[in-house]
């Protein structure tokens, strides 16, 4: 109704509902009380606490957790003072909050009214926003702009000081400025060359280390930062409040190397978290000196904080690592991110069959064995070429003593060559073996289609191409299905998934898995490279 009066506490109340505000944390008295009461008759759940800074804490913690800021209800002077621990807490940490504070009513400023402080002025220093509504009219949009700057871009804490005099003056609904519930933040996204540039350097990296903050826990990207370090095989390390983004159980987490994983990284990417004093502040002895940084954060005033980084994502990190995985699955893979997928899809209980150079060596330490017996490689004179053959025993003798036990045979494309044709030999008795080849065009590295054919134009393969490169995409798998079985060619992760699926389901029919990855790609640098002195 046009001529309906309500007073300064219930509108207070009715606009921070209208902003989606749930808790309410506090202690009552002068001049708060009817704030606390109109709170709970427009919704909101009060809790009445016993001292001022554990309210601030709580209201805090609830805008972590659910991205809407908690609201610390205060007295004037001490209980405002005692709730600048929180509200410090609260910006420091940024996570949303929101405090309202009684104050000295307007017609006793400076004449030494009870409890009087200068809370505006104090409240500068801790919080994002700090202000006074002129008038009863402008509350709702000032709380409007309150939560409003509490969430968007770096969250943190906002205070909004209540003259006394205004918990129980009336004004005319008519005259008040409405103003509707703000929208979530904006969601930010890095620029598509920062991105390009970041994945160029992870590319390159020999040892990564991922480092999630709790800035990634609270834009819930779970999701994406899972897929990310499945993906790509990344090793990473979580801050105390961002564990479990991804579970510490999982194989990739370092939490229990954590001095030796930050010392030996020469990429960090800092899913936002900060170079504190939590991590040292990015510095040597705990980080290599050349370590490169690619930071992505929310906040452009962090990037670059104590070291310089080599990339700077700026944005909401469950979008930029969306825009980050979507980049790694359109890039070529490598060993770890092959290897990662088929130690997730294949029976622990298999048979492994394993040489190449590369391939063998990685998949001795990403291809963990569960019994005894169960792992056949090059062996004491490292031979090439016994895979196959390796793999044909292995499925006669599981056939006759242990039935249903698979057969996974993991081939460099080199070492495949050696033995190739006794997938006929497969097929022929009919033995359910999965051959693996995983594929970069070469021995130890080699060379993409492009690259191929601007050596041709140089003259004679034989005496421009070099010595460790193979023919550029061979569909080895064309092989298996010439002969009966199912041959699958992949590039993208998805594919690979699939195709181990399909290959591990089916008991009954030999598979090949031709899995083509970044020809440039190999194992990481050894400390000890006593077979592994070629420059090539």
């Amino acid at each position: 109704m046009e001529g309906e009066e309500l007073s300064g506490a219930q509108l207070i109340a009715q606009a921070l509902r209208d902003q989606n505000i749930e808790y309410m944390f506090g202690i009552v008295g002068i001049p708060v009380t009817e704030i606390a009461i109109a709170a709970q008759a427009a919704g909101i759940k009060y809790v009445g606490m016993r001292n001022e800074q554990a309210a601030c804490y709580a209201a805090s913690a609830v805008g972590y957790l659910t991205g809407r800021p908690g609201v610390c209800l205060v007295v004037s002077g001490p209980g405002f003072l005692h709730a600048l621990g929180g509200m410090a807490n609260a910006t420091i940490n940024c996570w949303p909050l929101i405090v309202i504070g009684g104050s000295s009513d307007r017609n006793q400023e400076t004449m030494g009214a009870f409890q009087e402080f200068p809370q505006v002025e104090a409240g500068r220093l801790y919080n994002k926003l700090s202000v006074r509504p002129s008038s009863l009219e402008v509350i709702p949009a000032v709380i409007e702009k309150a939560v409003r700057t509490s969430i968007y871009g770096r969250p943190g804490s906002c205070y909004i000081d209540i003259p006394g005099d205004f918990v129980n003056l009336q004004v005319n609904k008519s005259s008040v400025k409405y103003v509707e519930c703000c929208l979530p933040p904006p969601i930010s996204m890095a620029e598509h060359s920062a991105v390009s540039e970041a994945a160029s350097i992870l590319a390159l990296s020999k040892q990564p280390l991922l480092i999630i903050g709790k800035g990634a826990a609270y834009s819930h990207a779970e999701n994406n930062i899972r897929k990310l370090v499945d993906l790509c095989g990344l090793p990473f390390l979580p801050t105390p409040m961002a564990k479990g983004v991804v579970p510490d159980n999982h194989p990739n987490c370092v939490a229990a190397a954590r001095s030796t994983a930050l010392q030996h990284a020469d990429v960090i990417i800092l899913l936002g978290a900060r170079l504190n004093w939590i991590l040292h502040f990015g510095l040597p002895p705990r980080f290599r000196q050349d370590v490169k940084v690619i930071q992505i954060d929310i906040c452009a005033e962090e990037l670059g904080n104590n070291v310089k980084p080599a990339a700077i994502l700026l944005g909401d990190i469950n979008a930029v690592t969306q825009q980050g995985l979507a980049l790694q699955k359109s890039l070529p893979m490598n060993y770890y991110t092959v290897f990662h997928h088929i130690r997730e899809m294949i029976p622990k209980d298999c048979i492994l069959v394993s040489e190449g150079a590369n391939t063998m060596d990685i998949g001795r330490t990403m291809l963990p064995n569960y019994y005894p017996r169960q792992r056949l490689d090059a062996g004491t004179f490292g031979t090439m070429g016994v895979g196959l053959g390796f793999a044909i025993a292995a499925a006669m003798v599981a056939k006759d003593r242990a039935p249903g036990k698979r057969v996974i045979c993991v081939e460099g494309d080199s070492a495949f060559g050696f033995s190739g044709m006794e997938v006929e030999t497969i097929c022929r008795y009919n033995l359910p073996i999965l051959i693996i080849v995983v594929n970069n065009n070469g021995i130890y590295t080699g060379l993409d289609a492009n690259s191929w054919k601007e050596m041709l134009k140089l003259g004679n393969p034989a005496t421009c191409v070099p010595p460790v490169s193979l023919l550029p995409n061979s569909h080895y798998e064309e092989i298996m299905s010439a002969f009966g079985g199912k041959g699958y060619f992949v590039k993208t992760p998805e594919e690979l998934q699939n195709a181990l699926k399909a290959s591990v389901t089916d008991k009954q029919t030999p598979s090949l898995i031709n899995v083509m990855i970044d020809p440039q790609s190999e194992r990481k640098k050894q400390e000890f490279p006593w077979l592994t002195r070629s420059n090539l």
